[in-house]
């Protein structure tokens, strides 16, 4: 019996997982797909440069990793909000609130 690796995923220096010859995390398409509730075939159409071969082979990835990617993704949240949280209001943000008022 042979077993069949996914052959295009690759595990980067940070041990991320991206799809072989591009810059992208599996994670940054499962996000997409939670964030925008897209079909395989929707981000393919978002990703031409992708084939649908390698779509699904990052989301073969992330079920065969879910419990980890999904830490992962939790994790990356938290680190974004602390950031804005401790950046505050931006000055661009704070002028437009007060043309509202």
């Amino acid at each position: 019996m042979i077993i069949a690796a996914i052959e295009h995923i690759i595990i980067d220096n940070k041990e991320n997982a991206r799809i072989k010859d591009s810059r992208i995390k599996v994670i940054d398409l499962v996000i997409e797909q939670q964030v925008h509730g897209w079909t395989l075939e929707k981000i393919q159409e978002e990703h031409p440069h992708l084939s649908l071969a390698k779509i699904h082979a990052a989301f073969s990835y992330y079920y065969d990793h879910q419990q980890h990617l999904d830490w992962q993704i939790e994790k990356d949240f938290e680190e974004v909000e602390a950031m804005r949280r401790e950046a505050g209001e931006s000055p661009l943000a704070k002028k437009l609130w007060a043309a509202r008022e």
